[in-house]
């Protein structure tokens, strides 16, 4: 058994004085507390707050400075009180106060190297003659500590020259896993490089893509925001808007001026921030001061966690903020001992008493301290968490699972090397430090909080972290509440978030907002997260997310143009507008037609029929029955057959009716023009002649039908372009026939010239009586059918570029050649149906006269005419 008392404990005797400024001007001898043990180690603790320029300490710090000095003292009456660790081995410390300042720290851990440092005495020789004792310094075997990571790597560089090792249970800087550089050092924290990872995948998770960061000049929230920088790029898919560094020393307005830079990009409203407690507070003040309370949304490291403090009169801009903390648990033995402390039976804690005052709000009574007015006296009988405020500071865990790994690592050792030797053997006096790390980084227990503790090669703690967030409405405790926690990966549990006014929704943090169905994505240069959306218009399509590409010339696009879809076929339907008027006109003149063509074969030995030439007469009305007819064939719906019956049929009318008036108008001029030379009758003017010169003319149309039936056989196609308005939806496939504009009006082109020439006969005939033949009706017929088709060519190509362009001319032809087929049949036929039905005593055989009778006849009428005119002029 080894002795376990009080007495084992020998207290610094520098306890005098309390004040920053007192203790600035004591000079090089640190203050420490001293506990004798077999074997010592060396504890590095925050106990004071960095003082103001030319002052190395400031203000007191409870939680993470006593709190955490006490709980490595508890770690070591623990231990100590443990008759399975380290049995018959008292573990002492020397504890070391940094300041919350690296070069202080260094200054301070001289201490620890004291024993190492061979220093040349021979020289020195007291008054006698004989040489001085000097008492060996004691040998610190490895150090707790530090807390923060710039404090650790300060002092991890003069540890590493004299092979101590050391544990840290708070520094986090991602530079102390490089084991080439701080090969002494360990950490029962994990690494900013884990908390890195796991904030990324907090981002990530909450679908942001567009954060900026803000870190504390130094090697904690330096190094940290690095690691998520490297760590996002290497994840993708994250961009980082800004990235501000804290000034160690900010200037007055400094913190206005970061909230100004990031709400130059504003859409980046989620912050990374890697700093420490005060400029965390300060950021928030500031965006506060800028009345964007509820705009940005932090995350923040374990610098943040779950304290209060920290935002401390800004909890409605810190409302929502998600934190992340290394797992942890609340040490109930610890309280227990805390909350026992008191100024009688915690006097080997040199700083205790400046505790005391700060937590209670009083002011003791010591030798050279002029008492204050101001605040009331300490008693002595305060008690912690009864007459003031408590809570367990959230690093304790960490101090005292340090201590125990390295009372474990030393336990180890002792084993192999001690074996069945109680105390200290003469191979563990001294204790090889760089054997030590290799049991250090060895150990594997369960620690204080009952998660395992052990470390990897780097001397890393693996990575296990509570997500928390803090939350304030609908919450009738406000507070940090946890949601999540990442072990290696991350468990967020979202339906436990709550962000600024109670909104569920996880707001959003990105550089530019999804793209519209039908847009593509215009990238920002240099900046992947952030594009410009752009619509794919006219027939594009999307293709993909950055691509528009044009529909095949068959389709067009989707209405949300995702992709493409077939383009609607249409064709001039029977009850369309566009073809139920010249349906109607058709019909009318095929009943006309029929009823003249019926009324003529019924007196076809009427006088009346056989003097307009029965013959010539059946061969017209068949041509404007066909014209009528065609309208039918234009109206159909294309197929091959009925592209056939257009091409036939569509200048085959016309043909048969101008061949007709052509003949006869031809037979009239040649018959009196004759007759002016003498009494011979032309050739060619019999019935059969003119038949057969009509068919002649007939047959040239059809033969140039027959040659196009064989150069290009009919058959239809869809045109696409006819009907291809800028606004796709309004886009249509048209099913035609394969006659193009140029080619209609080349299958009417022999007809206009027969027409044209008709009206020349039938102008050159004017001023023969119309008593005697039919040259005036004609000719009439003839000027109303040019006024017709005149009209009709304007109308026709004035429509090419008409999205209606199809029904618009095969309206306008199929009512021109009806007008024409109508003007024929009332103007030649009409006024006889009329005669024979309505007249028939006017429809009687007439004296024959010669030809020469009739010729001179009609020349005296002519010679009549023209004197007449005469004299009127």
């Amino acid at each position: 058994m080894r002795f376990k008392s009080d007495a084992l404990f020998k207290y610094s005797t520098q306890t005098a004085s309390w004040t920053p400024a007192s203790r600035a001007q004591q000079g090089t001898q640190p203050q420490s507390i001293k506990i004798e043990g077999d074997i010592t180690l060396g504890g590095l603790f925050p106990v004071h707050s960095r003082g103001p320029a030319g002052v190395p300490c400031g203000e007191i710090k409870r939680e993470k400075g006593i709190h955490r000095l006490e709980a490595m003292l508890y770690a070591l009456d623990q231990i100590n009180s443990d008759p399975e660790l380290l049995p018959n081995i008292t573990l002492g410390a020397r504890i070391l106060d940094t300041c919350s300042r690296d070069t202080y720290a260094l200054e301070q851990s001289l201490t620890f190297v004291q024993a190492l440092i061979q220093k040349d005495n021979s020289d020195v020789r007291c008054s006698n003659g004989e040489p001085p004792i000097i008492p060996k310094p004691e040998r610190v075997v490895g150090v707790i500590g530090a807390s923060g990571s710039s404090v650790s790597i300060m002092v991890a560089n003069v540890l590493r020259l004299f092979a101590i090792p050391q544990i840290s249970y708070a520094s986090t800087a991602p530079e102390l896993s490089d084991n080439s550089r701080y090969e002494f050092f360990s950490r029962v924290v994990p690494p900013d490089s884990y908390q890195a990872q796991a904030m990324v995948d907090i981002v990530k998770n909450m679908g942001w893509n567009y954060v900026s960061t803000l870190a504390s000049e130094g090697n904690y929230g330096e190094s940290g925001v690095d690691a998520f920088l490297q760590i996002s790029r290497e994840a993708g898919g994250l961009c980082i808007a800004q990235s501000i560094k804290i000034p160690r020393e900010p200037r007055p307005g400094e913190f206005d001026k970061i909230i100004k830079r990031l709400m130059e990009t504003s859409n980046a409203r989620g912050v990374i921030i890697f700093a420490n407690e005060d400029d965390i507070k300060r950021v928030l003040q500031a965006a506060k001061k800028a009345n964007l309370t509820g705009h940005f949304l932090f995350v923040g490291s374990d610098s943040w966690g779950s304290k209060n403090s920290a935002i401390e009169d800004q909890e409605e801009v810190a409302e929502g903020a998600v934190t992340i903390l290394p797992k942890r648990a609340s040490i109930d033995g610890f309280d227990q001992y805390f909350t026992s402390r008191s100024l009688e039976n915690n006097r080997r804690n040199i700083w205790f008493a400046e505790f005391w005052e700060d937590d209670f709000k009083c002011k003791l009574t010591r030798p050279g301290i002029k008492y204050d007015p101001g605040r009331r006296k300490c008693t002595g009988e305060e008690r912690i968490s009864r007459d003031s405020q408590y809570e367990q500071e959230g690093k304790v865990q960490f101090v005292i699972d340090a201590v125990y790994a390295m009372a474990h690592a030393l336990h180890s050792m002792h084993l192999d090397l001690c074996a069945g030797s109680m105390g200290v053997c003469e191979k563990m006096d001294p204790v090889d430090g760089r054997m030590l790390l290799q049991y250090i980084r060895s150990v594997n227990f369960n620690g204080s909080a009952g998660t395992g503790v052990m470390f990897n090669e780097n001397g890393d703690a693996p990575g296990r972290y509570d997500i928390f967030q803090y939350q304030m409405s609908n919450v009738s405790n406000p507070g940090y509440k946890n949601i999540g926690q990442w072990t290696n990966h991350l468990r967020l549990n979202p339906e436990e978030m709550q962000w600024s006014g109670g909104d569920r929704k996880i707001p959003e943090s990105v550089c530019s907002f999804p793209c519209e169905s039908g847009e593509r994505k215009k990238m920002v240069k240099g900046v992947p997260c952030c594009w410009h959306c752009e619509l794919c218009d006219g027939y594009q399509y999307l293709l993909d997310e950055f691509t528009c590409d044009m529909c095949p010339f068959d389709m067009r696009p989707l209405e949300n143009r995702t992709g493409c879809r077939p383009t609607p076929i249409i064709k001039l339907e029977w009850s369309s507008p566009w073809a139920i008027i010249p349906v109607f006109l058709a019909i009318l003149g095929i009943l006309a037609t029929t009823g003249v063509i019926v009324t003529f074969i019924r007196f076809n030995d009427t006088p009346i029929v056989r003097a307009s030439g029965r013959e010539l007469s059946y061969v017209l009305l068949t041509g404007i029955f066909l014209i009528y007819l065609i309208t039918f064939f234009m109206i159909a719906e294309p197929s091959v057959a009925i592209c056939a019956f257009r091409r036939l049929f569509l200048g085959l009318g016309m043909c048969i009716s101008y061949a007709a008036m052509l003949t006869k108008t031809n037979r009239i001029y040649r018959i009196f023009e004759q007759g002016k030379k003498s009494v011979t009758p032309p050739k060619f003017i019999s019935p059969t002649s003119q038949l057969i010169i009509t068919f002649i003319l007939i047959s040239v149309q059809l033969l140039a039908v027959f040659i196009w039936f064989g150069v290009m056989p009919p058959h239809t196609i869809i045109d696409y372009e006819e009907q291809k308005p800028p606004n796709p939806e309004f886009a249509r496939g048209i099913l035609k026939c394969d006659m193009s504009d140029l080619s209609l009006i080349l299958c009417l082109s022999y007809s206009i010239v027969l027409m044209i020439t008709c009206t020349v006969y039938a102008i050159k005939s004017r001023g023969v009586p119309e008593t005697f033949n039919e040259a005036k009706p004609i000719g009439f017929t003839m000027y109303t059918t040019c006024i017709i088709w005149l009209a009709f060519v304007p109308i026709f190509f004035g429509t090419a570029q008409s999205t209606e362009k199809m029904f618009i001319q095969t309206t306008t032809l199929t009512v021109s050649m009806s007008l024409s087929a109508t003007v024929s049949l009332g103007m030649l036929y009409v006024p006889k149906v009329y005669v024979i039905i309505f007249h028939p005593e006017q429809n009687v055989q007439k004296r024959k006269r010669s030809f020469k009778a009739v010729v001179q006849a009609a020349t005296v009428t002519t010679h009549l005419s023209l004197n007449e005119s005469a004299k009127e002029t």
